[in-house]
């Protein structure tokens, strides 16, 4: 080979690279961090951190912050009530409307326990996907 021919195939293989990433689902939390979450009707908040299973390794929930609305909290999404995540545009889509998640249960971290879980799935009307 020469010089030019091995800079198209290293330039081939990044574009194939590129566009294999861009179709995978698979993404770190601290990329995701900072992504923008949109409501049914609109954008609410960010995404702050993630409640990891520490025994199973599997995300529990998403941590939104609101201060994008005034005056701002911290509320749990569960992955269930994610529709889509568009990597491109770092926006994460859930199920849910800006009303709903402004007057759902205010997160800390502190009390995070099953009365808690319980009270944010029968506010979010999500009792049949009771998973945790």
């Amino acid at each position: 080979m020469v010089p030019q021919d091995l800079i198209a195939e290293g330039i081939d293989r990044k574009i194939a690279l590129t566009e294999e990433v861009n179709h995978s689902h698979l993404r770190s939390m601290k990329d995701v961090t900072g992504y923008s979450i949109q409501t049914t009707d609109g954008e609410i908040g960010h995404v702050e951190d993630f409640v990891l299973d520490d025994e199973t390794w599997t995300i529990r929930y998403m941590i939104i912050d609101t201060r994008n609305w005034l005056p701002g909290k911290k509320i749990l999404v569960a992955p269930p009530w994610i529709a889509t995540v568009d990597w491109k545009n770092s926006n994460v889509y859930v199920n849910l409307s800006r009303a709903t998640i402004k007057s759902g249960p205010d997160f800390s971290p502190d009390k995070l326990d099953r009365e808690y879980e319980t009270r944010l799935y029968h506010h979010y009307g999500q009792e049949n996907y009771w998973w945790c």
